[in-house]
């Protein structure tokens, strides 16, 4: 199969693992969707590759840093890197100029503030290219249902990033409860990332997007993949709370807690899932805690994906409980060797994934088979986040989700009235 072109947009943390002129002293200090695209470049994937973002004065911070953090690190890569805007340009609409660049059947993976996601995703679209976006892949119904609608007209591949998908405990869990737990009864899921986090989120907290979209979006994708076909979620009611974010003046919640009532097809029962995602942590001995109790009407399951018996300690980094799983970033031979990471897998996938699609040995819809998160396949998570960031600016009012008669697929969403 022929390789692609990928143009990445955003430069951000994931991307690149640069914050502040510096590394991100997150989990993922060289980033990674750049280093998997220079990975995959390496190993005949994928050809030409250009990064496109708001300021072009960061990129000679930027090229600096992943020559230090990947060239300097890895043998055999290649960091050729077309870049938008010009070093000497700060232009919020350069996407369009870079997407201008690329052509029908090259790949557009956005890690962007959330607020952009539809319109560089649908700049993209009818240019004809396939798209991964970052969850939230947008941040209301309606917009997903424009890309989705967007997507099958231009006969395009377009997925969200959820990781967690191919988490290894994440995906068996999954299949345990679809082999045999019944049906759905409750579910507690809990994420978070230390406060410090609000700096590296400054520019877009409280004012584009909030906690919820940034990590309840995860347990709620795993829900909607899992329960896709067992049951729907029929309404949201969210609670917050405040007080570390308004003291460094920005105006959001530090942890949101989402309550969905889900309806199981078969026999119209009732399950209840309570989703909380916080950055407002301390500094543990993880970035992220991670973690979720399900039970089903036959059986449950815990899940802590922060604590995998693997713990370092150094007199540089202090002690810490690390995930190789998500990303290897030390290398073997002086070579990447993070191929197996689900963190890498999840963009492969896609990549591989678009260009059987070129190739004409794959359609876009032969993945709405729960493969891939797709375009298609996601809009009940979409639902449930803007049902709970309705339901916060109502002063907590429960929303009901709509849909057609029996289907799964949600129509709308409005305030709950109480008989």
């Amino acid at each position: 199969m022929d390789k692609v072109d990928v143009l990445m947009l955003g430069t951000g943390e994931y991307t690149t693992g640069y914050v502040g002129g510096k590394a991100s002293d997150s989990d993922k200090g060289a980033g990674v969707v750049a280093l998997t695209m220079f990975d995959l470049r390496r190993r005949n994937k994928v050809n030409r590759v250009g990064m496109c973002g708001v300021n072009g004065k960061k990129f000679p911070g930027i090229r600096q840093h992943m020559q230090r953090c990947i060239g300097d690190v890895y043998g055999g890569m290649d960091l050729t890197c077309e870049t938008f805007p010009g070093d000497d340009q700060v232009d919020p609409k350069a996407y369009v100029d870079a997407s201008s660049k690329f052509k029908a059947g090259d790949v557009a993976v956005i890690f962007t503030p959330d607020d952009t996601h539809f319109d560089i995703a649908m700049e993209c679209i009818n240019k004809g290219m396939h798209v991964m976006v970052t969850k939230p892949i947008v941040q209301k119904l309606e917009d997903h249902q424009k890309v989705a609608k967007a997507a099958a007209e231009k006969g395009v591949l377009v997925g969200v990033e959820v990781h967690k998908r191919l988490d290894p405990f994440y995906a068996d869990a999954r299949d345990r409860v679809r082999g045999g737990l019944g049906n759905f009864q409750y579910m507690y899921a809990y994420m978070s990332q230390p406060k410090h986090q609000l700096e590296t989120f400054k520019a877009w907290a409280g004012k584009s997007s909030d906690i919820s979209y940034y990590l309840n979006s995860h347990h709620i994708d795993w829900s909607e993949w899992t329960l896709a076909g067992v049951a729907r979620p029929i309404r949201v009611t969210a609670t917050g709370s405040t007080g570390v974010a308004k003291s460094k003046g920005m105006e959001t919640e530090d942890s949101i807690t989402l309550t969905v009532q889900w309806q199981n097809m078969n026999d119209k029962t009732l399950g209840c899932a309570v989703y909380t995602s916080s950055w407002a942590a301390p500094k543990s001995d993880v970035h992220s805690q991670q973690r979720f109790f399900y039970m089903g009407t036959q059986g449950e399951i815990n899940v802590d994906q922060a604590h995998r018996g693997c713990t370092v300690s150094t007199d540089q980094g202090g002690f810490a409980s690390v995930n190789p799983l998500f990303m290897k970033y030390t290398p073997t031979n002086g070579m990447f060797s993070g191929q197996g990471s689900y963190g890498v897998r999840s963009f492969e996938n896609f990549i591989d994934a678009c260009r059987e699609v070129n190739s004409g040995s794959k359609k876009p819809s032969d993945f709405d088979d729960g493969s891939l998160a797709t375009v298609h396949t996601t809009q009940q998570g979409t639902a449930i986040l803007e049902a709970g960031r309705m339901s916060l600016d109502a002063d907590g009012q429960p929303m009901d989700i709509e849909y057609d008669g029996e289907g799964h697929i949600p129509t709308g969403i409005k305030p709950h009235k109480f008989a």
